[in-house]
């Protein structure tokens, strides 16, 4: 039986992971796509991009990875079933659990990197993300903007230069803000530098005029102000706001979910949305084992080459799908209320039971007889194992 299971799990781990890198290559490749503007607006180079991109690849495999677990089970399955080889070890005595535990195995092994991914390597990742991207776009000015060259690092955010002196100072600076509809600002500046220090990076501007108004007033009376010096937080200026300080939830660490820190001082819907990323992070590693369980519930059972077996297959990919959503719907319902966290664990670990008990419950003498009598037709593959010195014990 050892032989057997180690043919199985090099069968199913091959599949895994054939399928885990094309389906992730796939993904990457179409959001990494929307990350050109970097290169194409704002002047960064492929190290930036490469770098943001990789970046985002933990949570992606953490998302796919269950989905990959069970179609590399029913391909499995499905082969090994069509070649007969689960017939030959059915008929020779061996259980459903003997058969499938190398599938059991990949899925503990997934689940487990799953959970490490959740709890350490996705938030730190996360981290690195947030701080790139902040850094990208606070360097913006000092490091991207070409002279005579317009350069826009987000919609309704314009930046221009006239030119650079030799020590650095930005020369005839202007940028343009209307994310804000209700107050658009233009800034207009004979001179400019940009000064970094821990609390972040700021753009002092000399001798200048700022332009505000509102877009949604018909009469659009604009508002001038002249300035000797005036400094501006350029982190108002990146994705998120000035609050730079205070993490998402995916960003936080795992502890911080479970005790925030004090300086955050949250909404009752904040903390909801730190619950739901908690219990997330715990519960996701569940699903892997709940698929496996599944497709063994359906597709583990010996069947005859005359046997369709694709009824089974999109029974299992429905029933997977619909696990899925109830595990994501459970996941809303606990921003909303605590007592919905029960739900979360209690659709993976109940799906991962009645399977179970089905693929327990289908295992009947009467499948084992019906079996014994096809194995009369097939004596290659009894000559084929035999000759391998399977043994069921």
């Amino acid at each position: 039986m050892k032989l057997f299971s180690r043919y199985m799990f090099r069968q199913v781990t091959g599949a895994f992971l054939l399928i885990l890198l094309t389906l992730t290559a796939i993904i990457w490749l179409a959001t990494a796509l929307k990350q050109l503007d970097l290169i194409t607006s704002q002047g960064q180079g492929l190290s930036i991009f490469f770098q943001m991109t990789a970046l985002s690849l933990p949570s992606l495999i953490a998302l796919i990875a269950p989905n990959a677990v069970l179609m590399a089970a029913l391909y499995t399955l499905d082969r090994m079933n069509g070649d007969s080889e689960i017939i030959v070890m059915t008929a020779a005595g061996a259980t459903v659990w003997r058969i499938c535990r190398p599938l059991i195995a990949l899925a503990l092994i997934v689940s487990t990197l799953i959970l490490l991914v959740n709890v350490y390597v996705n938030p730190a990742s996360m981290r690195a993300l947030r701080d790139l991207i902040t850094q990208v776009r606070a360097d913006l000015i000092s490091q991207v903007l070409q002279p005579g060259r317009f350069s826009s690092p987000e919609r309704g955010l314009t930046f221009h230069i006239r030119g650079r002196s030799p020590d650095g100072e930005l020369l005839g600076l202007l940028f343009h803000d209307e994310r804000d509809s209700k107050q658009v600002m233009s800034y207009l500046a004979d001179r400019g530098r940009i000064l970094s220090n821990d609390t972040g990076s700021f753009l002092i501007m000399f001798d200048g005029y700022v332009h505000r108004y509102n877009a949604r007033d018909k009469e659009r009376a604009v508002q001038i102000i002249a300035f000797d010096q005036n400094m501006v937080d350029l982190a108002k200026f990146t994705e998120g706001g000035g609050n730079q300080k205070k993490l998402e939830p995916k960003q936080m660490p795992t502890i911080d979910l479970i005790f925030p820190p004090r300086e955050y001082e949250l909404s009752e819907k904040e903390r909801g949305l730190l619950r739901y990323e908690l219990h997330d992070r715990l519960a996701t590693p569940l699903y892997p084992l709940a698929f496996i369980f599944l497709a063994i519930a359906l597709m583990g059972q010996a069947r005859t080459t005359r046997e369709s077996r694709w009824g089974q297959i999109l029974t299992v990919f429905g029933l997977a799908v619909a696990i899925r959503v109830a595990g994501i719907m459970a996941g809303n319902l606990v921003t909303l209320s605590a007592w919905a966290v029960v739900l979360v664990y209690a659709i993976p670990i109940g799906a991962i039971l009645i399977a179970a008990w089905t693929a327990h419950v289908r295992m009947s003498p009467e499948l084992r007889s019906r079996l014994n009598f096809e194995l009369k037709f097939q004596p290659k593959n009894i000559k084929l194992w035999t000759a391998r010195g399977v043994q069921t014990g």
